[in-house]
């Protein structure tokens, strides 16, 4: 089983209880092709304070640019490659890099040639 597996099939704990990741269902994203969701946890559960998300992204595909204006977001790079450009900068993704992407930061995520496999947070909550 592939790290990135690992996550899909593992636990969240957080005070109040604990959620089989497994059991959370991956939703297409609702503009970007060839890009996967699984919504971990979300403001519903945290009181809008913050969402936690898996995010793989297709061989060659990309979400797109795109702002956040209210969220912080941060990407931990599970598997997998890619770039993600922000702000006039471009960032090498590879297993184990984390980047933080300020709220109203323009930015984009391209896979590579092995798809790009992301834990991505947001501060307050995405959705």
């Amino acid at each position: 089983m592939t790290l990135f597996e690992q996550f899909s099939y593992g636990k969240l704990t957080h005070p109040g209880g604990q959620r089989d990741i497994d059991g959370v269902e991956w939703s297409k994203h609702p503009v970007f092709n060839g890009v996967e969701l699984k919504h971990i946890i979300t403001a519903q559960d945290t009181e809008g304070s913050f969402s936690y998300h898996l995010v793989r992204i297709a061989p060659g595909k990309k979400i797109g640019s795109h702002i956040h204006e209210t969220q912080l977001e941060t990407h931990e790079v599970i598997e997998g490659g890619g770039i993600c450009a922000c702000e006039g900068e471009t960032w090498s993704y590879e297993p184990g890099a984390i980047a933080i992407i300020p709220a109203r930061a323009k930015h984009e995520v391209t896979a590579g040639d092995n798809g790009l496999y992301l834990f991505a947070k947001f501060v307050p909550a995405l959705c």
